[in-house]
């Protein structure tokens, strides 16, 4: 039998318009808990409405002050964080046992995938084995969460390109106080916009090696097994 034979098969969904996080845990949960052995990995690559989501263990004195972004609780790991439009969001729907992974892989593989992105771009980025996530000079561009479930992953990461930073100075991000956060294009005036990065993932797992077949599904609005006017 050949590798290729025994590779999964990967479906990515890309998401072209803002997209409702409560919606989106809901599915990527359900996905999860009703996935068999032959069920194919999924990684979705979208943008969020404003949101603070709070994890499984998150303190709620790491939200500093009230405003009115909305706070979703929810069951990934690490503590409160902010999404919104202009920071990429990717979340990892993958078989772990079936890849022959770990969490310590899935978390080196989602950092390193972060850092060579922005070294495409001329931006050195690199990962603190104390702290997870991506760093530039002290300051934290990529974000990562996930929940392991009966070895299968969901939840993932969240790269800043453009977006406000308010949300973040409502919060201690990830938990800690005082840490500054940095965008792509605070570091780059001709930067990458979300569609050119959407681009760069889908050609890296693409050609990973860890996949027979990647299907690419683009989406203006999608919803687990039908479409939604969201």
């Amino acid at each position: 039998m050949s590798d290729d034979v025994l590779k999964p098969q990967l479906i990515i969904r890309q998401f072209d318009n803002l997209t409702s996080y409560a919606d989106r845990f809901v599915e990527m949960k359900t996905l999860t808990e009703q996935r068999d052995a032959d069920t194919p990995d999924e990684l979705w690559i979208l943008q969020h409405h404003d949101v603070l989501t709070q994890g499984q263990a998150g303190k709620p004195e790491h939200i500093l002050m009230s405003s009115n972004i909305p706070v979703v609780q929810t069951d990934r790991g690490g503590q409160v964080t902010w999404h919104g439009p202009g920071q990429l969001v990717a979340y990892f729907m993958f078989d772990l046992n079936r890849l022959g992974w770990n969490v310590r892989t899935l978390v080196s593989y989602t950092e390193n995938l972060m850092i060579e992105l922005l070294k495409k771009y001329k931006i050195e980025a690199y990962a603190k084995p104390d702290a997870p996530g991506v760093y530039v000079d002290g300051r934290k561009i990529g974000s990562l969460g996930f929940k392991i479930r009966k070895g299968r992953s969901y939840h993932g990461l969240s790269l800043n390109i453009d977006c406000d930073l308010f949300g973040f100075h409502t919060i201690n991000p990830c938990g800690y106080a005082g840490l500054e956060m940095v965008r792509i294009s605070d570091l780059k005036s001709d930067y990458p916009l979300f569609e050119n990065l959407c681009a760069d993932i889908i050609e890296t797992l693409q050609h990973s090696g860890y996949f027979k077949e990647v299907q690419v599904l683009e989406y203006e609005w999608y919803v687990l097994g039908r479409q939604s006017n969201e």
